[in-house]
């Protein structure tokens, strides 16, 4: 089956389930809300198996994310709004558009003016002057905060090196423990808006900057520093359940140690 043909043969499938006449009451109950939430959900499980170098599910899931597109069109559609092809003729024409050095005569002498170029481009179509405008505030927290950070600093707001975020950091850490050691200033441990709360915030902002200061993005970061606690956590219970103990009664010294075992075995 051709690429054309197994595109079609997918709008074919979505439109009949969509179809009041015989389409699926699940389907025909969703909208573009109810909808956006498994959109985010399916791109975070393509991530999850690019970084784990499944590829037959990678397949599966750009599939899956795939549907997604498909079901918002195939709603858009039925509301007048627009259509697959509209979406696809969209994107066509934007990568058109901000690759003026492969479509056009413009020269660039590497990624790095690639990107500019293309945060440029992006601006003068959108008739945008606020470098921070159009950002999602729904994305997620260390995703925003580099997101924000970058854009400032294609404005020249960024530290020359890494000794300012490092700097930042310290200074950061220094005021949330002066905070927490007086009790959060009287406002609820860990309300939001609390001195805590608002410390601990520029603390991991900081953290951001430090991150693509030196080259590293956080995001990331932070989900394989996840992974790593979840492997070694797993293999000091097992350790201490190999051993005939309950992982529930273990001191924290004992969890200490296990995990120090856990640690060289990994």
């Amino acid at each position: 089956m051709s690429e054309s043909a197994a595109i079609e043969r997918l709008l074919e499938i979505m439109a009949k389930l969509r179809d009041p006449d015989g389409g699926c009451p699940w389907d025909l109950e969703q909208d573009f809300t109810t909808i956006a939430p498994y959109t985010i959900e399916e791109a975070y499980e393509v991530d999850d198996a690019i970084r784990r170098e499944d590829w037959d599910g990678l397949r599966d899931e750009l599939g899956d994310l795939l549907l997604q597109v498909v079901f918002h069109a195939q709603i858009a559609r039925e509301a007048g709004r627009f259509d697959f092809a509209d979406v696809v003729r969209a994107i066509s024409d934007k990568l058109v558009r901000r690759h003026p050095h492969v479509f056009g005569d413009v020269a660039v002498s590497g990624a790095e003016e690639v990107v500019g170029n293309w945060a440029r481009i992006k601006r003068e179509q959108e008739g945008r002057d606020d470098p921070l405008a159009g950002i999602p505030a729904a994305l997620p927290a260390l995703q925003l905060a580099a997101k924000l950070q970058k854009r400032a600093a294609e404005e020249g707001f960024a530290w020359p090196d890494h000794g300012g975020p490092v700097a930042k950091l310290r200074e950061e850490l220094d005021e949330l423990l002066a905070v927490v050691d007086e009790g959060d200033g009287g406002a609820e441990p860990g309300a939001a808006g609390g001195r805590a709360d608002w410390e601990l915030g520029d603390l991991l902002f900081a953290a951001v900057a430090l991150a693509l200061a030196s080259g590293v993005e956080p995001e990331g970061a932070l989900r394989r520093a996840a992974r790593r606690f979840r492997s070694r956590f797993t293999r000091a219970r097992d350790l201490a359940l190999a051993e005939g103990l309950d992982p529930a009664g273990l001191q924290l010294d004992d969890w200490l140690g296990y995990w120090a075992r856990a640690k060289r075995l990994a």
